[in-house]
Protein backbone atom coordinates (compact mmCIF):
# COMPACT_ATOMS: atom_id res chain seq x y z
CA UNK A 1 0.00 0.00 0.00
CA UNK A 2 1.27 3.63 -0.84
CA UNK A 3 1.97 5.82 1.56
CA UNK A 4 -0.36 8.60 1.94
CA UNK A 5 0.81 11.87 -0.23
CA UNK A 6 -0.83 14.88 2.39
CA UNK A 7 0.41 12.67 5.69
CA UNK A 8 4.27 13.89 6.70
CA UNK A 9 6.59 10.88 7.46
CA UNK A 10 8.77 10.19 10.44
CA UNK A 11 7.28 13.17 12.37
CA UNK A 12 7.51 13.23 16.14
CA UNK A 13 3.53 13.48 16.87
CA UNK A 14 3.04 15.46 20.00
CA UNK A 15 -0.26 13.42 21.47
CA UNK A 16 -1.04 11.15 24.09
CA UNK A 17 -0.96 7.43 22.93
CA UNK A 18 -5.07 6.41 21.86
CA UNK A 19 -6.00 10.17 21.86
CA UNK A 20 -8.27 10.74 18.95
CA UNK A 21 -6.62 13.42 16.88
CA UNK A 22 -4.91 10.46 15.61
CA UNK A 23 -7.68 8.85 13.68
CA UNK A 24 -8.88 12.36 12.93
CA UNK A 25 -5.63 13.32 11.16
CA UNK A 26 -6.14 9.99 9.36
CA UNK A 27 -9.38 10.05 8.11
CA UNK A 28 -8.65 14.00 7.08
CA UNK A 29 -5.46 12.67 5.02
CA UNK A 30 -7.24 10.63 3.16
CA UNK A 31 -10.50 12.27 2.86
CA UNK A 32 -7.82 14.82 1.00
CA UNK A 33 -6.33 11.76 -1.16
CA UNK A 34 -9.86 10.69 -2.10
CA UNK A 35 -10.64 14.20 -3.23
CA UNK A 36 -7.46 13.80 -4.90
CA UNK A 37 -6.69 17.65 -3.96
CA UNK A 38 -3.78 19.57 -5.04
CA UNK A 39 -1.28 19.93 -1.80
CA UNK A 40 -0.36 23.67 -3.32
CA UNK A 41 -4.02 24.58 -3.28
CA UNK A 42 -4.85 23.38 0.14
CA UNK A 43 -4.49 25.99 3.21
CA UNK A 44 -4.91 24.75 6.58
CA UNK A 45 -5.50 27.13 9.43
CA UNK A 46 -6.01 26.39 12.97
CA UNK A 47 -5.64 27.95 16.40
CA UNK A 48 -3.59 26.85 19.86
CA UNK A 49 -4.27 23.66 21.07
CA UNK A 50 -3.65 19.67 20.86
CA UNK A 51 -6.46 19.60 17.80
CA UNK A 52 -4.52 22.97 16.37
CA UNK A 53 -1.08 20.88 15.92
CA UNK A 54 -3.39 18.51 13.11
CA UNK A 55 -1.84 20.68 10.56
CA UNK A 56 1.86 20.21 11.31
CA UNK A 57 1.26 16.65 10.25
CA UNK A 58 0.49 17.30 6.99
CA UNK A 59 2.25 17.71 3.55
CA UNK A 60 0.61 21.45 2.46
CA UNK A 61 0.02 25.13 3.51
CA UNK A 62 -0.69 25.84 7.06
CA UNK A 63 -1.13 28.99 9.09
CA UNK A 64 -0.76 28.48 13.05
CA UNK A 65 -2.48 31.67 14.51
CA UNK A 66 -4.12 32.48 18.05
CA UNK A 67 -6.04 31.18 20.31
CA UNK A 68 -9.10 31.15 19.08
CA UNK A 69 -8.50 33.30 15.79
CA UNK A 70 -8.60 30.50 12.83
CA UNK A 71 -11.79 31.99 11.87
CA UNK A 72 -10.63 35.43 10.50
CA UNK A 73 -7.16 34.48 8.76
CA UNK A 74 -9.10 31.85 7.43
CA UNK A 75 -11.77 34.07 5.88
CA UNK A 76 -9.06 36.76 4.54
CA UNK A 77 -7.22 33.54 2.98
CA UNK A 78 -10.18 32.53 1.04
CA UNK A 79 -11.13 36.00 0.59
CA UNK A 80 -7.97 36.67 -0.92
CA UNK A 81 -7.74 33.64 -3.39
CA UNK A 82 -11.03 32.35 -3.68
CA UNK A 83 -9.12 29.19 -6.13
CA UNK A 84 -7.88 27.80 -2.97
CA UNK A 85 -9.13 24.80 -0.44
CA UNK A 86 -9.71 26.55 2.78
CA UNK A 87 -9.95 24.35 5.89
CA UNK A 88 -10.34 25.89 9.33
CA UNK A 89 -9.65 23.29 12.26
CA UNK A 90 -8.97 23.39 15.90
CA UNK A 91 -10.50 22.00 19.40
CA UNK A 92 -13.88 22.59 21.03
CA UNK A 93 -12.21 25.29 23.17
CA UNK A 94 -10.45 26.92 21.11
CA UNK A 95 -13.50 27.23 18.25
CA UNK A 96 -15.94 27.49 20.67
CA UNK A 97 -14.11 29.19 23.75
CA UNK A 98 -11.88 31.90 23.02
CA UNK A 99 -12.98 31.45 19.17
CA UNK A 100 -17.07 31.63 20.13
CA UNK A 101 -17.53 35.52 18.64
CA UNK A 102 -15.87 34.71 15.37
CA UNK A 103 -17.02 31.51 15.12
CA UNK A 104 -20.61 33.35 15.08
CA UNK A 105 -19.73 36.07 12.87
CA UNK A 106 -17.89 33.18 10.26
CA UNK A 107 -21.24 31.33 9.65
CA UNK A 108 -23.21 35.20 9.43
CA UNK A 109 -20.73 35.69 6.81
CA UNK A 110 -20.29 32.47 4.74
CA UNK A 111 -17.08 32.46 3.75
CA UNK A 112 -16.11 28.84 1.80
CA UNK A 113 -14.09 27.22 3.87
CA UNK A 114 -14.86 23.85 6.15
CA UNK A 115 -14.75 24.18 9.53
CA UNK A 116 -13.63 21.17 11.40
CA UNK A 117 -13.94 21.39 15.21
CA UNK A 118 -11.87 18.40 17.33
CA UNK A 119 -14.60 18.07 20.26
CA UNK A 120 -13.37 15.86 22.85
CA UNK A 121 -15.49 18.12 25.43
CA UNK A 122 -12.19 19.32 27.57
CA UNK A 123 -9.03 21.62 27.03
CA UNK A 124 -6.34 19.11 26.46
CA UNK A 125 -3.22 21.34 25.92
CA UNK A 126 -3.62 22.91 29.35
CA UNK A 127 -4.54 19.79 31.50
CA UNK A 128 -8.44 19.22 31.36
CA UNK A 129 -10.28 21.83 32.83
CA UNK A 130 -13.87 21.61 31.42
CA UNK A 131 -14.30 23.12 27.94
CA UNK A 132 -17.73 25.05 26.65
CA UNK A 133 -18.99 21.57 25.51
CA UNK A 134 -17.86 19.86 28.73
CA UNK A 135 -21.29 17.92 29.75
CA UNK A 136 -22.65 18.40 33.36
CA UNK A 137 -21.22 16.60 36.36
CA UNK A 138 -17.44 16.02 34.47
CA UNK A 139 -15.23 15.61 37.33
CA UNK A 140 -11.80 18.04 36.03
CA UNK A 141 -8.56 19.02 38.52
CA UNK A 142 -10.44 22.87 38.03
CA UNK A 143 -14.53 21.58 38.26
CA UNK A 144 -13.50 19.26 41.44
CA UNK A 145 -17.54 19.19 41.96
CA UNK A 146 -18.20 18.89 38.60
CA UNK A 147 -19.33 20.96 35.88
CA UNK A 148 -22.63 22.94 36.91
CA UNK A 149 -23.17 24.68 33.33
CA UNK A 150 -25.24 23.78 30.68
CA UNK A 151 -22.70 22.71 27.82
CA UNK A 152 -22.68 24.52 24.43
CA UNK A 153 -24.22 23.40 21.47
CA UNK A 154 -22.36 24.33 18.36
CA UNK A 155 -24.84 22.53 16.01
CA UNK A 156 -28.33 24.22 17.49
CA UNK A 157 -26.56 27.43 17.42
CA UNK A 158 -24.84 27.12 13.97
CA UNK A 159 -28.67 26.34 12.48
CA UNK A 160 -30.06 28.82 14.44
CA UNK A 161 -28.04 31.72 12.33
CA UNK A 162 -28.80 29.88 9.14
CA UNK A 163 -25.33 27.86 8.58
CA UNK A 164 -25.12 26.41 5.00
CA UNK A 165 -23.89 23.20 6.09
CA UNK A 166 -23.99 21.70 9.59
CA UNK A 167 -22.82 18.37 10.53
CA UNK A 168 -21.58 15.92 13.37
CA UNK A 169 -19.46 12.94 13.00
CA UNK A 170 -17.38 10.47 15.41
CA UNK A 171 -13.86 9.44 14.78
CA UNK A 172 -14.75 5.60 15.87
CA UNK A 173 -16.91 5.55 12.38
CA UNK A 174 -14.55 6.04 10.09
CA UNK A 175 -16.09 5.13 6.68
CA UNK A 176 -19.27 7.60 7.87
CA UNK A 177 -16.97 10.64 8.69
CA UNK A 178 -14.92 10.79 5.70
CA UNK A 179 -18.66 10.38 3.90
CA UNK A 180 -19.26 13.94 5.64
CA UNK A 181 -15.69 15.80 5.23
CA UNK A 182 -16.22 14.89 1.44
CA UNK A 183 -19.65 16.47 1.64
CA UNK A 184 -18.25 19.70 3.85
CA UNK A 185 -15.17 19.98 1.86
CA UNK A 186 -17.75 20.14 -1.91
CA UNK A 187 -19.94 22.34 -0.32
CA UNK A 188 -20.04 25.97 -1.64
CA UNK A 189 -19.95 28.11 1.19
CA UNK A 190 -19.13 27.66 5.06
CA UNK A 191 -19.14 23.98 6.31
CA UNK A 192 -19.50 23.12 10.27
CA UNK A 193 -18.36 19.84 11.40
CA UNK A 194 -18.35 18.88 15.19
CA UNK A 195 -16.34 15.83 15.29
CA UNK A 196 -16.58 13.89 18.37
CA UNK A 197 -13.69 12.38 19.57
CA UNK A 198 -12.36 11.00 22.82
CA UNK A 199 -9.79 12.52 25.20
CA UNK A 200 -8.20 9.34 26.91
CA UNK A 201 -5.80 11.11 29.43
CA UNK A 202 -8.26 14.25 30.81
CA UNK A 203 -11.47 13.11 30.02
CA UNK A 204 -12.18 9.96 32.05
CA UNK A 205 -16.24 9.86 30.93
CA UNK A 206 -16.50 10.92 27.56
CA UNK A 207 -14.51 7.83 26.59
CA UNK A 208 -14.86 5.44 23.02
CA UNK A 209 -17.05 3.44 24.75
CA UNK A 210 -19.42 6.55 25.91
CA UNK A 211 -19.25 7.60 22.27
CA UNK A 212 -20.44 4.13 21.11
CA UNK A 213 -23.15 3.89 23.24
CA UNK A 214 -24.36 7.41 23.24
CA UNK A 215 -24.24 8.14 19.28
CA UNK A 216 -26.73 7.27 16.49
CA UNK A 217 -26.79 8.00 13.08
CA UNK A 218 -29.67 10.84 12.19
CA UNK A 219 -33.07 8.68 11.24
CA UNK A 220 -32.77 7.49 6.81
CA UNK A 221 -36.18 9.90 6.39
CA UNK A 222 -33.90 13.13 7.55
CA UNK A 223 -34.33 16.03 5.74
CA UNK A 224 -31.47 18.33 5.80
CA UNK A 225 -33.46 21.08 4.15
CA UNK A 226 -35.97 21.37 6.82
CA UNK A 227 -34.05 23.64 8.97
CA UNK A 228 -36.84 23.29 11.91
CA UNK A 229 -36.31 19.39 11.86
CA UNK A 230 -32.72 20.04 12.02
CA UNK A 231 -32.86 22.13 14.78
CA UNK A 232 -34.71 20.16 16.86
CA UNK A 233 -32.55 16.89 15.96
CA UNK A 234 -29.26 19.31 16.77
CA UNK A 235 -30.86 19.93 20.16
CA UNK A 236 -31.19 15.92 21.28
CA UNK A 237 -28.40 15.13 23.59
CA UNK A 238 -28.89 11.23 24.11
CA UNK A 239 -28.25 10.00 22.26
CA UNK A 240 -26.26 12.52 20.00
CA UNK A 241 -27.14 12.52 16.65
CA UNK A 242 -24.62 11.70 13.62
CA UNK A 243 -24.54 12.84 9.76
CA UNK A 244 -25.46 16.13 8.06
CA UNK A 245 -28.30 18.12 9.88
CA UNK A 246 -28.69 21.14 7.79
CA UNK A 247 -27.87 22.19 4.30
CA UNK A 248 -28.66 25.12 2.35
CA UNK A 249 -27.02 26.92 -0.77
CA UNK A 250 -26.54 30.81 -0.14
CA UNK A 251 -24.32 33.41 -1.95
CA UNK A 252 -20.58 33.11 -0.23
CA UNK A 253 -18.68 35.81 1.24
CA UNK A 254 -15.01 36.58 -1.15
CA UNK A 255 -18.67 36.39 -4.30
CA UNK A 256 -20.13 39.47 -2.75
CA UNK A 257 -17.03 41.77 -2.15
CA UNK A 258 -16.29 44.81 -4.30
CA UNK A 259 -12.86 43.64 -4.83
CA UNK A 260 -14.17 41.11 -7.56
CA UNK A 261 -17.30 43.64 -8.84
CA UNK A 262 -15.23 44.23 -11.99
CA UNK A 263 -12.12 42.22 -12.10
CA UNK A 264 -12.02 38.10 -11.05
CA UNK A 265 -8.44 37.39 -10.22
CA UNK A 266 -7.52 36.61 -7.18
CA UNK A 267 -5.75 39.66 -5.15
CA UNK A 268 -2.80 38.49 -4.83
CA UNK A 269 -2.29 38.63 -9.02
CA UNK A 270 -3.23 42.44 -9.39
CA UNK A 271 -0.56 45.09 -9.71
CA UNK A 272 -1.91 48.50 -7.64
CA UNK A 273 -2.26 51.87 -9.51
CA UNK A 274 -0.58 54.29 -7.62
CA UNK A 275 -1.53 57.19 -9.78
CA UNK A 276 -4.91 56.15 -9.56
CA UNK A 277 -5.15 55.07 -5.77
CA UNK A 278 -3.26 58.47 -5.11
CA UNK A 279 -6.17 60.31 -7.32
CA UNK A 280 -8.75 58.86 -4.84
CA UNK A 281 -7.41 59.71 -1.67
CA UNK A 282 -7.09 62.95 -3.22
CA UNK A 283 -10.94 63.00 -3.92
CA UNK A 284 -11.56 61.63 -0.51
CA UNK A 285 -9.62 64.34 1.10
Amino acid sequence: MSENPYLRQNCDVAWCPGCGNYGILKLVSATLAELQLDPQQVVFVSGIGQAAKLPQYLNLHYFNGLHGRALPPATAIKASNRNLTVIAESGDGDMYGEGGNHFLHCIRRNPDLTNIVHNNMVYGLTKGQASPTSPRGLVTPLQIDGVILEPFNPLAVAIALDASFVARAYVGHPEETRAILKAAIAHRGYALVDLLQPCVTFNKLNTYQWFEAHTTALPAEHDPSDRVQAFARACEDDPLRLGIFYQKEKPVFEEQLAAYADDKRPLFERRVDLDKLAATMRGMG
